[in-house]
């Protein structure tokens, strides 16, 4: 498998930030990690080599990005003004640097699809819903799309704008909705088993169904937890029959 680091000073973030790119052609896998793990994460924990068949065969290019949980909503010692205003520095980050990036190191023909697991699923929902324009779909596994359950009781304008299903069921604007609405790929999938929590999908859901958004809720059984080893299941899945 065809594996490369990039990194670059942020200046969005005003930190170093790093990249690990996977592959030499196919659509753009954009892959945010859960809680406040770095870019290696889902390398670590062997999403990858799940999905090798479909890196080496070059229906995929997976870009994975850190995130800033550490430094926002998982950090207890900052106010949450201060959490909500690092992430909104994260949104620019990933519009302003990491897709041109994504842009130039892949086929310009070829779909940028936001994928996550746990926590990276509400951020990979919420870059697609926020900027449909340059991120065409998502793989979402195992989210809550409810960012107030992370801020510990804190809410204000940036929470309600990075938190799908506070903004969603507000939203009239037809350039967003139509973008929505031609999407090939909004996928909700979750188990529904130790951990999991279906109604956070089921809830999203409702709300696209409300919009006239085509999109799939996808529920595995009780066998299904939220964990690792049920990703490595769901993403190749996804990849084999839905791309």
């Amino acid at each position: 498998m065809q594996r490369e680091i990039r990194e670059w000073f942020s200046p969005s973030l005003n930190k170093q930030m790093e990249v690990a790119v996977y592959g030499h052609y196919g659509f753009a896998l954009l892959m945010i990690p859960t809680a406040a793990s770095g870019f290696l994460e889902y390398e670590e924990k062997g999403l990858l080599n799940s999905i090798r068949p479909y890196i080496d065969s070059g229906k995929v290019k997976v870009y994975c990005i850190n995130t800033i949980n550490s430094e926002s909503w998982l950090n207890p010692y900052m106010h949450g003004y201060d959490k909500a205003v690092r992430h909104q520095a994260y949104n620019e980050y990933v519009l302003k640097e990491v897709i041109p990036f994504i842009k130039d190191t892949s086929s310009p023909k070829n779909e940028i699809i936001a994928c996550g697991a746990a926590f990276g699923a509400l951020h990979a929902a919420n870059l697609f819903f926020k900027y449909p324009d340059v991120i065409n779909g998502i793989i979402a596994m195992s989210g809550c799309y409810d960012l107030s359950v992370y801020t510990d009781g804190y809410y204000d304008e940036n929470v309600y704008f990075n938190s799908p299903v506070h903004y969603l069921p507000q939203l009239k604007a037809e350039w967003h909705l139509s973008l929505y609405r031609n999407s090939r790929h909004i996928h909700f999938v979750t188990g529904s088993g130790a951990y999991e929590v279906p109604d956070y999908s089921r809830h999203i859901s409702a709300i696209l169904s409300s919009k006239d958004v085509p999109h799939e809720l996808d529920i595995w059984g009780a066998d299904i937890d939220h964990d690792w080893w049920a990703w490595h299941r769901m993403l190749p899945y996804y990849l084999e029959t839905r791309f």
